[in-house]
């Protein structure tokens, strides 16, 4: 009998090492300091960047020890960059005075990078309503392309519910919340920003985006005149007659001005100011407790100067 001739030949240690060394040098190629004047931001970017705490330690960082991990961008067919990760180090660099950027620059499409942009900000600890809607639909709206166009016999995108799923899987957030956290993208900026600033719930804030823009606006004049916010059970109704073709500026003054039982005594801080004197590791659900002791201790503070001044 003939012994069989094996094809199974293993790979040489000079062809694996050889192997690695070209994706190691291929990849140090990618790397390249870019001026900061040829470098766009990535187009509707949902992340805000702001010149705060934050970005001032980064500076800082960047002042000692420069941009560590590179920025991320693609290069566009006009000869510019398309910034994909690294909006914060590039406003730092900016600050800083630098003229380039370190920058790995990869190939992708617009839907990949749109994709790999809203998953590089995943991480960050402090995600607000409003860039979550907007990474959430971007993100989406790039998988379902992926995933392929309608057949002649299904309406439903190929994919569609597996490109919910993944997201939800990879975001945390359940299927239902990331619908709901895209429906905040119909809102006008204002009722947005009372999203943002917690004045408005996530479920009122949903039924409001059903809205069209002049009753949003209408709802946004009562909050900032009366210092009102509709209840989840005061939108549905404004939902409702809004479908139904009844809603008007005056039904909408009339249902916002019903007392409810917690609107008197209802305290709201509203923008960073507050924030930014929270601990950045605090809970929203330890952020009472705090507040409540930061007065004590300010209250006793005052007491103690009022004994003084009165001797």
């Amino acid at each position: 009998m003939t012994a069989r001739k094996s094809d199974f030949t293993l790979t040489s240690l000079d062809d694996l090492f050889s192997t690695q060394e070209q994706r190691d040098d291929e990849k140090l190629s990618k790397i390249k300091d870019i001026p900061i004047s040829d470098i766009d931001d990535f187009p509707d970017h949902p992340f805000k960047v702001k010149d705060d705490e934050d970005m001032m330690q980064l500076v800082e960082s960047i002042k000692e020890r420069g941009v560590i991990t590179p920025a991320t961008v693609r290069l566009k067919e006009d000869g510019r960059y398309e910034l994909i990760s690294g909006h914060r180090r590039k406003r730092a660099s900016e600050i800083v005075g630098l003229d380039t950027l370190r920058c790995e620059v990869v190939e992708l499409t617009r839907d990949e990078a749109t994709i790999l942009m809203v998953e590089s900000n995943y991480q960050r600890s402090q995600i607000l309503p409003s860039e979550k809607a907007f990474a959430y639909k971007m993100r989406l709206d790039a998988m379902k392309r992926q995933a392929g166009r309608p057949s002649k016999n299904n309406l439903v995108p190929v994919g569609q519910n597996y490109s919910r799923e993944e997201l939800s899987l990879q975001s945390g957030d359940s299927q239902t919340q990331i619908q709901r956290y895209i429906r905040l993208t119909n809102l006008v900026p204002e009722l947005l920003e009372f999203v943002d600033e917690g004045r408005i719930k996530m479920r009122p804030a949903v039924e409001l985006s059903y809205l069209d823009e002049d009753a949003q606006r209408d709802v946004v004049d009562e909050i900032d005149e009366n210092e009102l916010t509709p209840s989840h059970e005061q939108t549905i109704r404004m939902r409702k007659l809004f479908d139904e073709g009844k809603l008007t500026t005056e039904v909408i003054q009339v249902i916002m001005e019903e007392e409810k039982p917690n609107q008197k005594e209802k305290i709201v801080f509203r923008g960073d100011r507050v924030r930014n004197l929270l601990p950045k590791s605090m809970s929203i659900s330890e952020t009472e407790d705090y507040v409540c002791k930061a007065l004590e201790h300010y209250n006793k503070f005052l007491q103690r100067n009022r004994d003084r001044d009165s001797r």
